[in-house]
């Protein structure tokens, strides 16, 4: 059973950092991808990173590109999302999920309908 734990969330200012972490259980890391998604209240989940379960490059949606990274450990089957210059918008619950099928990302990754393990999510605000 595949089990899914995401940590990391909390109160941060405007322009301020955190790092969110992802463990997962119950599959073989590296043979998926990984996506980062979050939902902003009365907004639809979003999908916001991605990386291949052996690494390499991650893929971004435009409104975090060059804000957010993403990360994969292997050896601790935990992923990351490292957040800096944040703003009062990127305010959210934060989920992580593997993908069901490919070891990359997929041209459909951002879709949350593609994946079927949800954690139940970390929240973070950014206060203006």
């Amino acid at each position: 059973q595949v089990q899914v734990v995401e940590s990391g969330g909390g109160l941060v200012q405007a322009g301020g950092s955190l790092t969110l972490s992802c463990t997962i259980s119950g599959l073989r890391f590296g043979n998926y991808a990984m996506a980062w998604f979050r939902q902003a209240p009365g907004k639809e989940r979003e999908g916001i990173g991605c990386i291949g379960g052996t690494g390499g490059i991650p893929e971004y949606v435009d409104t975090v590109k060059g804000r957010f990274t993403v990360s994969i450990d292997n050896a601790k089957n935990t992923l990351y999302l490292q957040m800096v210059s944040l703003k009062p918008e990127d305010s959210a619950m934060y989920y992580c999920a593997p993908d069901p099928v490919y070891r990359y990302c997929p041209a459909s990754w951002t879709s949350p309908a593609r994946y079927k393990n949800w954690g139940q999510g970390t929240q973070v605000t950014v206060s203006s």
